[in-house]
């Protein structure tokens, strides 16, 4: 009887692990519960029972529940069989009790004979972070036990932690090739590709296929990552097509990593096929297909994609918005950046470090630091990358001052600083050429170990470019261990202010390291061919650039080519440059253009070309209002600029504060004061000192001098520090007026008060000042005391003066001085000349006409012109080739008859004005 019911209990033990066995394709709640109902029945497990609920236990890392079952186990005499006791191993392991797990495993008769037991104390520490112990274990296994395809795998994933590829792939090679399955080769494609090894990943995945071994989802997942790092799209075909052939490209899983792939490769419409074809889209597609448009910064794609996803139930989570919000990091998208940023706080994710990094970089990058300064105050926890952000949303808008501030909280809150941080910094010290506080900032990497780093390396031979310290910027380039496209064009931009040929033999050793020259190489090498003197190296990088197919559709190097032919004088080379761009014209390159023909000055060329940009649809941006309005400003067109001030309302522009000082500029200029004074009122508290500027120099330049110092006084008082420009304008004020006593104390201010170094337009305007009204010994004597050297407009100035008052010694040494500065000028000739004239002396005015003769100096002719509907018409002195030159001579000589008839003359005045 005892025997039967010994058979009997046996039998009811094995039905229920069948029963328990086959729980394992459920959940771990499942084993659980029918843990509980075989206990309940009264019957005692045995170890095989005891191994799968402590390994559910393990699953949902229920540590309690887990020393429950321990104790059951105890109670048994079952802890010391190799089911159990590696069961407790992994259960304490799992649960991050190592110590348990060790005790465990120390007290078990013969630990070092079951491998299930090595292995998961091995697991325990990986699992843990701990991959160090988890080595040594490794280390004291293979004395002991041969280690078993888990093991190995396990320890492969150790020696990836902690970097040491070397090591994973020598342990690897050495494990037998039945145990080097799909799982082994998937560790090492991945582990290689999460270390950007991304070559070595694609090598083993190659080499995983010439073995025979079939790939798995985890598999193409990883090697796509490693070739979207890549951007390798050969290699990403082949591996689509693999996909494809296995059953896997409906895998949500391998989909993805297809779709970020063909996005990572720019291939926006690829990844949109491969989103088209799946099913059953989640929350993981509908964000890659989102990215990969915000990557290539598809914003109505992004956004028609966003509501397509609301539409079809998928609720966006905080992945969701922080790629939506990178696409809105500019100026253009920043009111739809902000109805998101709405939507993120009724969404309560403001909570989420991601989203609240991606605010404060949406906002820094679209220039409103206001608003990412208050959002990046109000978050709870900062991480390094929202310091990063913030920090760089500074220095690209220059405030300088911000960014130091930002950086010291940042090291005092305890956020070690990183190269994106350090090169940010580096770049604010460049920018404002601090060269001792960007010596300081190298000490630091210094310390950090970052001046090898490519990134901060290249930044700090830029701060040093920029602060002219050219010697330590070679010196931090020579001792980089690594060379990289990036910093050879930090060094090439630092030569080209000073030296063409080190910029020269830059590229040559460039293409000898075998580094392929970008678009910013070139561009930088333009910068150095700028000027008459070197358009011959100019055009041969023109060559070059052609020959490497860079110039195609690049508007960069378009743009840069377009400002070295015009500062060489080359507008004919420019025209035909920007001819070949045919419809690739940008409002940049049109821009470019005209602003070239204005420098040459051919404004009324460069008003003509910005018809025809209008003729082509073009629609202008405020670079190009600027542009255009400087043009009409140099030729007093009030017509042309009234229409574009028109175009600025009517298109919805934002007259900041660059445009409307252009405005201002231009209709003072143009003589119309009360409408200059109406748009510089309209900036009410938008005016800076550029604005104040153009108000006083319009002022200056219409006679109204009382106004101009009156603004001058205004600036003051609204805080606004005047700069050199200011003083030139009130000076000229004041030499209009004739206010020797208030010019000479407002140039005292300027230099003792303010620290302003005066320019030689300053001192040449003080020799107006006072040579103009009289005080012409003064006016030598100031020269005299001079401490640059008087340059030609200078003893101009002086010149005119004397020819004013007939002070005719006085005006020959001036006219001497200026005769050497500019032998091949006329000026000094004809005023000198003049003079001779107006005081009679004929037989020295005579003299100096016929030394005109004999030198072949010959004098520029006057020029006049005068805009009728959209013509402008030019008359030069003595010239009769213009189209109705006989009517014109014709009038001429008619109002001349009349003027010489004064009474009829008096009345036909008379009667004009009456019709005024």
């Amino acid at each position: 009887m005892r025997v039967a019911a010994g058979v009997k209990c046996l039998l009811r033990v094995r039905q229920w692990n069948w029963r328990v066995q086959g729980t394992k394709h459920y959940s771990s709640e499942r084993v659980l519960q029918f843990y509980a109902s075989f206990m309940n029945s009264g019957h005692s497990p045995d170890q095989f029972t005891f191994a799968v609920t402590l390994s559910a236990c393990a699953k949902l890392q229920n540590l309690h529940l887990g020393r429950a079952v321990h104790s059951c186990v105890i109670k048994s005499g079952l802890e010391s069989t190799s089911f159990c006791q590696g069961a407790l191993i992994h259960l304490y392991a799992k649960c991050n009790s190592l110590t348990c797990a060790r005790t465990i495993f120390a007290s078990a008769p013969f630990p070092h004979l079951h491998t299930v037991s090595w292995t998961a104390l091995i697991s325990g520490y990986v699992q843990a972070g701990l991959p160090h112990e988890a080595l040594h274990i490794f280390d004291k296994m293979r004395n002991s036990a041969v280690p078993d395809q888990v093991a190995l795998v396990t320890v492969l994933n150790a020696y990836i932690s902690l970097g040491k590829l070397d090591d994973a792939c020598q342990l690897f090679q050495q494990m037998p090739i039945p145990i080097r399955n799909v799982v082994a080769w998937n560790v090492m494609i991945s582990g290689h590709a999460k270390t950007a090894h991304y070559e070595e990943a694609l090598a083993f995945f190659h080499q995983m296929s010439k073995h025979g071994v079939k790939s798995s989802r985890s598999t193409l997942a990883s090697v796509l990552s490693a070739i979207a790092s890549l951007a390798a799209l050969n290699h990403g075909l082949l591996v689509h097509a693999h996909a494809i052939k296995q059953g896997f490209e409906s895998s949500i899983y391998v989909a993805s990593s297809l779709i970020n792939m063909y996005g990572k490769c720019q291939m926006p419409d690829d990844a949109r096929q491969v989103f088209d074809a799946i099913s059953q889209k989640n929350m993981i597609v509908w964000n890659a297909m989102l990215g990969v448009y915000s990557q290539n910064g598809f914003l109505s794609n992004v956004m028609e994609l966003f509501l397509d996803m609301i539409s079809c139930g998928i609720h966006p989570d905080e992945f969701t918005y922080t790629s939506i919000l990178s696409t809105c990091a500019c100026f253009e998208y920043l009111e739809v950046g902000r109805q998101l940023h709405s939507a993120i706080i009724k969404k309560r994710f403001t909570s989420n470090l991601f989203v609240n990094n991606a605010l404060i970089d949406m906002y820094a990058k679209a220039g409103a630091l206001k608003e990412a300064g208050k959002h990046f105050e109000h978050m709870t926890y900062r991480d390094h990358i929202s310091w990063n952000a913030i920090i760089v949303g500074y220095v690209q808008e220059e405030v300088e001052a911000g960014a130091f501030s930002l950086f010291r909280r940042m090291i005092l809150d305890g956020i070690v600083p990183d190269e994106v941080s350090l090169a940010s910094i580096l770049s604010a010290c460049g920018n404002i050429k601090v060269l001792e506080a960007g010596q300081q900032f190298h000490c630091l990497s210094v310390k950090l170990g970052l001046e090898t780093n490519l990134f901060a390396g290249s930044s700090l031979i830029d701060m040093y470019s920029k602060c002219g310290d050219i010697k330590d910027a070679h010196k931090t380039y020579s001792s980089m261990p690594e060379r990289s496209v990036v910093s050879v064009n930090a060094l090439i931009a630092g030569y080209a202010l000073k030296n063409t040929k080190e910029s020269i033999n830059l590229l040559h050793e460039m293409q000898i390291l075998g580094l392929k020259p970008s678009e910013i190489t070139f561009a930088s090498l333009i910068d150095v061919c700028k000027g008459s003197a070197k358009v011959i190296l100019g055009l041969q990088i023109h060559c070059a650039i052609v020959k490497r197919g860079l110039l195609c559709g690049s508007e960069f190097l378009g743009t840069s080519l377009l400002g070295m032919y015009m500062d060489s004088q080359r507008l004919a080379d420019a025209n035909i440059l920007f001819s070949e761009f045919s419809s690739l014209k940008s409002i940049v390159m049109w821009t470019a253009l005209i602003s070239g023909h204005i420098q040459n000055e051919c404004s009324d060329v460069a008003l003509n070309l910005y018809r025809e940009m209008r003729d082509n649809n073009i629609s202008p941006d405020q670079a190009t209002f600027v542009t255009v309005l400087q043009a009409c400003a140099l030729l007093s067109s009030l017509h042309d600029g009234r229409e574009i001030h028109s175009l600025i309302f009517h298109t919805g522009f934002d007259l900041d504060e660059l445009t409307s000082s252009a405005l201002v500029d231009m209709y003072a200029k143009c003589g119309d004061v009360k409408s200059s004074v109406q748009v510089f009122e309209e900036l009410a508290t938008k005016k800076d000192v550029i604005s104040w500027n153009s108000m006083i120099v319009g002022f200056a330049k219409n006679g109204y001098a009382k106004c101009a110092l009156k603004v001058f006084d205004e600036m003051t008082q609204s805080c606004i520090t005047p700069d050199d420009v200011t003083f030139l304008g009130v000076l000229t004020a004041c030499s209009h007026a004739g206010w020797v006593y208030e010019g000479r104390q407002i140039f005292d201010v300027m230099v003792n008060y303010y620290g302003i170094e005066p320019r030689v337009d300053h001192y040449a305007c003080m020799v107006d000042l006072l040579g103009r009204w009289g005080f012409l010994k003064e006016a030598e004597e100031f020269i005299d005391k001079l401490e640059v050297e008087p340059n030609a407009m200078i003893w101009a100035n002086l010149l005119g003066a004397c020819r004013i008052h007939g002070d005719e010694k006085r005006g020959q040494r001036a006219a001497k001085k200026l005769i050497e500065l500019e032998p091949q000028s006329s000026s000094p000739y004809v005023l000198l000349s003049n003079m001779y004239a107006a005081s009679g002396n004929w037989d020295e005015a005579r003299s100096l006409r016929r030394t005109m003769i004999k030198k072949d100096i010959q004098k520029i002719p006057g020029c006049s012109w005068i805009v009728v509907g959209q013509e402008t018409n030019l008359f030069v002195a003595g010239d009769i080739s213009h189209s109705s030159y006989d009517e014109i001579s014709k009038a001429l000589k008619h109002l001349t008859a009349l003027i010489k008839d004064n009474n009829r003359f008096q009345d036909i005045v008379i009667s004009w004005v009456g019709q005024i």
